[in-house]
């Protein structure tokens, strides 16, 4: 039997959840619908799914940080759609930092919805494999710092771990995958995000601004992230690969 692509949705407004949860039925997806955070919780103990679209506004704990939470906890790699009524940018980025793979502002169109729903599910199907978890546990060294692929934890010298968020690690991770190579700022919102849909630069820029600070490089004069003016950026750093212990 064919696989049908199971979508949760996560939104307090139930004129919403009925409205998006019939059309996406209509267009041949399985879906579930949650109100809140706990019951999001308590549908994914019970069972599996493909893709979470889940709203901001949520009463208790917000979707930012039920986003935050998702990313930390076994289902770190369901793609994720953020719903937000705001239109400032500054919701957007930070969903996107903390891991979403795409956002959609309301008022919307249950139709732009379906959209973007097959587009991250494309995209996450067809990820280059030099950007997927390796089944090889494996250490990249740079500089004074190691990034454990497996773990996704950045070390410092002396073996501390170091958090990053889900958009600074698959950031880093282009950056590690493609050295002494200029990327541009389109070519990092591709490879990192992968959206169809409205891009903005300045995303970018903010990202690899908190990923420098992350890595503690001089912003005036980087080590690692180097800007090229009026083309993107440089991973400067060499690389060396090991397997982890298993």
């Amino acid at each position: 039997m064919d696989h049908v692509d199971h979508v949760l949705i996560v939104d307090d407004d139930r004129e919403i959840r009925e409205l998006v949860s019939g059309y996406l039925k209509k267009n041949g997806l399985r879906v579930t619908v949650a109100a809140d955070g706990r019951q999001m919780r308590s549908f994914l103990d019970a069972d599996r799914v493909d893709i979470i679209v889940l709203d901001i506004m949520l009463p208790g704990d917000d979707g930012l940080v039920l986003c935050r939470e998702l990313r930390a906890g076994k289902h770190k790699t369901t793609p994720i759609v953020l719903l937000t009524a705001r239109s400032d940018e500054t919701d957007r980025i930070v969903g996107l930092e903390m891991g979403a793979d795409d956002y959609l502002v309301k008022p919307f169109a249950a139709r732009e919805l379906l959209a973007r729903i097959k587009a991250v599910l494309r995209r996450t199907r067809m990820l280059p494999p030099n950007l997927q978890v390796t089944e090889v546990a494996q250490l990249l060294t740079f500089g004074a710092w190691q990034l454990d692929t497996t773990a996704r934890h950045l070390l410092d010298a002396t073996g501390t771990v170091v958090a990053l968020s889900g958009a600074e690690y698959r950031l880093l991770r282009v950056f590690l995958d493609h050295p002494q190579r200029v990327l541009s700022r389109d070519q990092l919102l591709n490879l990192t995000q992968g959206r169809e849909a409205e891009l903005f630069d300045r995303s970018i820029d903010l990202l690899v601004s908190r990923l420098r600070q992350r890595l503690r490089d001089d912003a005036r004069e980087p080590t690692y992230i180097k800007t090229v003016r009026s083309e993107g950026y440089v991973f400067a750093m060499p690389i060396t690969i090991a397997k982890t212990r298993s």
